[in-house]
């Protein structure tokens, strides 16, 4: 990644950090595997699509031939004849017409398979982020992620619906008006076609640098999401500190950027309008001073140059287009680009080859000197042993920092150790799929994420097959379902992204209520009783006494007074096991456990 980027402003200074720009040659590898993605539809892309595509072009190119017979034949002839006159007309309005259904027809269906192509590509990008571990969301912005599935995606839209199709017209109808042209006057032909090299030549130059400058539109685009989603989120935040002023500014900074990017990118794009058709008027100026001595030759009649100037302006239209083609294939590649990096991304945490399913447990856990660093050189946990047997309470305790999260991570597979071994029944949870451990592992977070939906349907994530019944009992349980019963429609109330409605207290028990719904054998708590009131907490206090009978547990927590009856506290500091006990072992140790209680009775 690169260096953050810094701006400072009325004296507070504000860092973002960019996306690479991924500054390598065109690989036509990916671009193949860009348009892999159209191989399910082939079978209704090349049938209907293909004979729309062909119709309209044969008729576009017959038109122009049917005009030159108007005029030598009908119009200028020795005996000019008014019926073939009107049958040439006839016929080119009938071309004009299975032009105008042809194109219809393919644009339609043509519209249905991009969608579908679109659908596809952000399903599968979607998916491969879900599977993702932890340590690639620790280095990335939520914004940035979100602009590879929305923005990205949605560049490619008009490449697939129209793009894909356009090109192949175009370069049947370039080759067939290049062979029209030659057989009609091979002097002629050749004299207009020899500008085409010269044309490319040039465009080609700029290839590289309009590639480059859409790449860099793309993580502009990615920094402003970054920063929007940030300020959503910290909104209160920004308001409760009167900082609004500071990240308009800012924000207006980056906006100025991201428009000189773009500014920048379509000036390029722009330039190949201007390039078509100076090189088109120099063709067109070659054609008339050619065709007019051609004329007088006696080589050329006048129906067959106005022919030729019509195919010749036929002919610079797909050359216009497939400049503008080309453009819009460096726009998408500079998306595929970003999309790929996303989808080539391999998760650090996975199953082996030869991984199993982990049986149902018991809940013994042991830790034989864990080392864990979460950047190289920088170690969280240092050694730690630990042996826990099934049903026990675990209290990890100690001061911010000390490693007790980390261990909760580890077990919980999100991140993988560096050395040692962690076993659970004997298994280690490197030899078993993810799947089959995290499914007997229950967590609930300080920090709650309630989804939008229903009271009821933010319970039952913890296990989508129970029923109402069964989701009203965890409820009780864990003293939610009074509250719940209270709110407008009961289990049914609507709640919006985070919950905004409910108390942060509120939030925490239907957390309880989520975990204890999953039946995990394994039970993490990660001070989730920090943002609970005292009187909320007495009652789950006694929820808690049956619920975790039976099940190995871990609880996180700074308050201590909820940790008293835990069968082991262990308290870590600066990723080691300093003590190790109960509750009234550690405070007759008179060790830093119970310098922790003393200090936390002191400022109550």
């Amino acid at each position: 990644m690169k260096e953050p980027n810094a701006i400072k402003k009325g004296g507070a200074r504000f860092v973002y950090q960019d996306d690479d720009i991924i500054d390598k040659a065109f690989d036509w590898g990916q671009f193949r595997r860009l348009f892999a993605y159209m191989k399910p539809y082939a079978k209704q892309l090349l049938p209907l699509i293909g004979l729309m595509m062909v119709l309209g072009t044969i008729t576009k190119l017959t038109v122009p031939f049917l005009t030159s017979l108007a005029i030598d034949k009908a119009i200028s002839s020795a005996s000019p004849s008014l019926k073939m006159l009107y049958m040439l007309a006839a016929a080119i309005l009938v071309l004009y017409v299975v032009q105008w259904i042809a194109s219809s027809y393919r644009i339609k269906y043509m519209n249905i398979i991009g969608q579908r192509v679109i659908f596809d590509l952000r399903a599968d990008l979607f998916k491969h982020i879900q599977k993702l571990s932890f340590n690639f969301f620790d280095k990335r912005p939520a914004g940035s992620i979100l602009v590879r599935v929305t923005n990205d995606v949605n560049s490619l839209q008009e490449l697939f619906t129209n793009g894909v199709v356009n090109l192949m017209i175009d370069c049947v109808q370039l080759v067939g008006i290049m062979v029209i042209l030659l057989l009609i006057n091979f002097k002629l032909g050749l004299a207009v076609i020899i500008t085409v090299p010269i044309m490319f030549f040039i465009s080609t130059k700029l290839r590289v640098k309009i590639r480059g400058a859409w790449q860099e539109v793309r993580m502009k685009g990615s920094r402003i999401n970054s920063h929007l989603n940030e300020s959503i989120q910290g909104i209160r935040v920004t308001q409760a500190y009167t900082q609004e002023q500071e990240n308009m500014e800012f924000f207006d900074t980056m906006n100025k950027d991201a428009k000189k990017s773009w500014d920048r990118a379509t000036t390029m794009n722009q330039g190949f309008g201007p390039l078509i058709e100076i090189t088109g008027g120099f063709g067109t100026l070659i054609l008339f001073w050619l065709g007019a001595y051609l004329i007088q030759q006696g080589e050329l009649t006048i129906g067959l140059l106005v022919a030729f100037s019509s195919y010749v302006g036929n002919f610079w239209d797909p050359i216009n287009r497939l400049g503008q083609m080309y453009n819009q294939l460096l726009v998408a590649m500079a998306s595929s680009e970003r999309i790929f990096e996303f989808m080539d991304e391999k998760p650090n945490i996975d199953d082996k080859s030869n991984a199993i399913s982990l049986p149902q447990i018991k809940g013994d856990i042991e830790l034989k000197k864990v080392i864990f660093e979460y950047e190289k050189g920088r170690q969280a946990l240092k050694g730690i042993d630990l042996n826990v047997e099934a049903g026990q309470t675990i209290a990890l305790v100690g001061h911010t920092g000390s490693g007790k999260s980390t261990i909760i991570n580890l077990l919980s597979r999100f991140y993988d150790i560096s050395d040692g071994q962690i076993t659970i029944d004997g298994y280690d949870i490197r030899d078993v799929k993810v799947e089959s451990l995290r499914s007997q592992i229950g967590i609930v977070l300080q920090d709650t994420f309630i989804f939008s939906g229903t009271i009821r349907d933010n319970i039952r994530f913890g296990r989508l097959d129970a029923k109402d019944e069964e989701v009203e009992a965890v409820a009780k349980a864990v003293n939610a379902h009074d509250f719940i019963q209270n709110l407008p429609q009961g289990y049914d109330t609507e709640v919006e992204e985070r919950g905004n409605i409910l108390s942060m207290g509120q939030r925490q028990l239907l957390s309880f209520a989520r975990a204890l719904l999953a039946n995990p054998r394994i039970l993490i708590l990660d001070e989730a009783t920090a943002s609970i009131d005292t009187e909320t907490e007495l009652k789950i206090k006694e929820a808690l006494k049956v619920l975790l009978q039976g099940r190995t547990s871990f609880i996180v927590a700074h308050r201590l007074s909820t940790i008293r009856h835990a069968d082991k506290i262990v308290v870590l500091d600066h990723g080691e096991i300093m003590e190790e006990g109960n509750h009234a072992e550690l405070i007759q140790q008179k060790g830093i456990y119970n310098g922790l209680i003393e200090a936390q009775f002191r400022f109550i």
